[in-house]
């Protein structure tokens, strides 16, 4: 096998690292719109590194990886399965749901084959959170609160391309509500500020955000995000049924201390970011794409999984904007 990785930034590089290490992966084809940068990082890995993104479509892969900035997804997603190459992509699809609707029915049209890169769905945690709540361990959930924080703002220009928060971010939140609860979300109210920071307001963003969405069947979720937790990278997820409560995420590096004088002592390495604490699902993801590429596996994360999630994020956009409860059903889909 050989798979080509398009977009050799700081996750294209741990792709690339990731699938490097795995045996049945075969072979690596690195490249991007720096191709000094793609040819470096090949140096290491004991990849190949193509001269521009067009060789990855003509030199013969079986797969491709895509990594690039989010602008650049949906062209390169339609171009591989137009050629009748799996993909891999991270999230999100493309920018705005007009035009992830259009990349997700030229996929459908050509029978093509997309994973889309929501990796907590291979978190210890969450997957184990899941199976205690599709056994009934908690009885009936009535509570659900997510967060995500990370320790500091991304660069300005990154946040001028992202999407926002709720698109960006809380899509992950999103994702793993109904992943791991089996339940959609029926409505959303959503409100964000974006702290006097220039950048945030100048891109019309936020940089804190909070939602609350009503479940199909009236369980609420509250989900929380910030750019700015000083303290480090904080993702959680709570559960709290008519019998029992979990929490995901909650461990000795978690970024949260306690103010009881007999509480947990605060973490001494809290978590830095999203590379570190999910290492290890991020490889497990590409695994499992490796696993469909081959016709070993399902596939975990299609594109219609994936749109679910983001039009929940838009659904919160939108509400955030007119201030107003949203209805996913009112957006348009597939």
């Amino acid at each position: 096998m050989r798979i080509g990785l398009i977009g050799t930034g700081r996750i294209g590089s741990f792709h690339a690292a990731a699938l490097a290490r795995l045996p049945d992966a075969g072979s690596l084809l690195l490249a991007d719109a720096d191709p000094a940068r793609a040819a470096r990082l090949a140096d290491r890995l004991g990849a190949t590194a193509a001269p521009t993104v067009d060789q990855v479509f003509t030199w013969g892969v079986d797969a491709v990886v895509i990594a690039t900035a989010t602008e650049g997804h949906a062209d390169l997603v339609v171009r591989a399965v137009r050629g009748g190459l799996p993909v891999f992509c991270e999230k999100p699809v493309a920018p705005d749901l007009a035009r992830t609707l259009a990349v997700l029915r030229e996929v459908a049209s050509v029978g093509g084959t997309l994973q889309l890169g929501f990796m907590r769905r291979f978190d210890a945690g969450y997957t184990t959170a899941r199976e205690l709540v599709r056994s009934g361990a908690l009885g009936r959930l009535h509570t659900v609160r997510t967060t995500t924080a990370d320790p500091a703002p991304p660069p300005a220009a990154y946040l001028a391309t992202s999407g926002g928060l709720y698109r960006d971010c809380l899509v992950h939140d999103f994702d793993m509500v109904r992943w791991v609860t089996g339940r959609e979300v029926s409505e959303v109210y959503a409100t964000g500020t974006d702290g006097g920071y220039p950048a945030f307001r100048d891109s019309g963003d936020v940089h804190t955000a909070a939602a609350l969405l009503t479940l199909d069947d009236g369980t609420l979720v509250s989900s929380t995000a910030t750019r700015c937790n000083g303290a480090g990278y904080d993702v959680r997820m709570e559960l709290a049924g008519e019998l029992d409560q979990i929490t995901s995420g909650l461990d000795d590096r978690t970024p949260i201390a306690s103010t009881e004088p007999h509480g947990p002592p605060p973490a001494s390495k809290p978590w830095s970011g999203f590379l570190e604490r999910f290492g290890p699902a991020y490889e497990a993801e590409l695994a499992a794409f490796v696993r469909l590429v081959r016709g070993e596996g399902p596939n975990p994360c299609d594109g219609r999984e994936a749109l679910a999630a983001f039009r929940v994020a838009e659904a919160c956009e939108l509400s955030r904007r007119e201030r107003r409860p949203v209805r996913p059903a009112e957006l348009p889909d597939l």
